[in-house]
């Protein structure tokens, strides 16, 4: 399973089309300064949940997840969202994307057709958490758009149905145009069966073919650069208990130079720096959710110089200090 999700750059421009600043976005998040600069962006679940909660805080608006996925100009779709358009109907586009995401990001898209209604839910295969709500609105509204643009109607979905509790529902009724329902087993937007089979005014067979080579090159590259990084992070994390591995280090066991193992990072969206804070992540949460280890001996074995050092880093993570993230994660073992 691939473990990093691409990020468009398209989303930092809708961003600052709807006033909302991408630099305190990524400040909140703990995100790089020049992520949407870069030719690649990718991030971790963790990163993606936390980039969200980013754009819900700074924004300030309960609809902005809607308001960024609406899409109107065909111009602004991601290849991937063209090739679904020009497939016959909105169920044959939602399993397109689906067999896209499973194959480029650790995330499931899960279509279901009967007699009456056709349903679309997403998983976040290596969540910890609850996803942010304004990324659940942003994927509802974004196959609402698809909807609309591939039928060449104002077609709205049945209902949509949130796990979440959610205090906007009347706002979220009238933006959606369709019911909204709390408490369900999953996030899910849901079409009538005729609309979603109904033939797109979009499809185009030619297209489809055209496209195809380009989808299966850029799986492939989806597949080479995350192999790549998980590799670089597995040495990180064999090298780390005790020590701070240096680039030069990792470089020497991958058996290339490390302006190689830069230039590779950088083209595969990434850093060193980067992935050596997610490896210590990882191994932090492990270390304190699986172990009686002491805090200071966490940090040692994290390659921290003390456990304050540890602590500041670990608050950045999780935004809460090490104990206080040990103690809430064994309540819920223990419930």
């Amino acid at each position: 399973m691939l473990k990093h999700f691409r990020i468009p750059g398209r989303l930092a421009v809708k961003l600052e089309e709807l006033g909302v600043s991408v630099s305190k976005v990524l400040r909140k998040a703990g995100l790089p300064r020049d992520l949407f600069q870069r030719t690649r962006v990718l991030v971790s679940t963790a990163e993606l949940f936390a980039l969200w909660r980013a754009i819900d805080h700074v924004s300030s608006d309960p609809l902005i997840g809607i308001k960024l996925g609406i899409e109107t100009k065909t111009e602004r779709f991601h290849p991937m969202a063209i090739a679904a358009l020009s497939t016959d109907n909105l169920v044959a586009a939602s399993r397109h994307m689906a067999r896209f995401k499973k194959l480029t990001a650790p995330e499931e898209i899960v279509v279901e057709l009967d007699e009456a209604e056709f349903k679309v839910s997403f998983r976040w295969l290596l969540a910890v958490e609850d996803e942010p709500v304004s990324l659940i609105d942003y994927c509802f509204s974004w196959v609402r758009s698809l909807a609309r643009h591939g039928s060449g109607t104002p077609l709205n979905p049945l209902r949509v149905e949130y796990v979440q509790r959610r205090l906007n529902m009347r706002q979220l009724e009238r933006s959606l145009g369709c019911t909204v329902l709390i408490g369900a087993p999953q996030n899910a937007i849901v079409f009538r069966a005729v609309d979603a089979t109904k033939p797109f005014a979009t499809r185009n067979a030619e297209l489809l073919d055209l496209l195809a080579p380009q989808f299966e090159e850029q799986l492939r590259q989806y597949k080479e650069e995350d192999s790549f990084l998980e590799l670089v992070r597995r040495t990180i994390q064999d090298k780390l208990p005790g020590h701070r591995p240096s680039i030069n280090a990792i470089s020497r066991s991958l058996h290339m130079g490390p302006r190689t193992l830069q230039r590779r990072l950088q083209d595969s969206g990434s850093s060193y720096q980067r992935l050596l804070d997610e490896a210590r992540h990882q191994m932090a949460r492990y270390y304190l959710g699986n172990s009686a280890l002491e805090l200071n001996e966490a940090a040692y074995l994290l390659g921290f110089e003390d456990p304050n050092s540890f602590g500041r880093a670990f608050r950045n993570w999780e935004g809460v200090a090490p104990i206080a993230w040990r103690e809430a994660h064994r309540s819920t073992n223990v419930m």
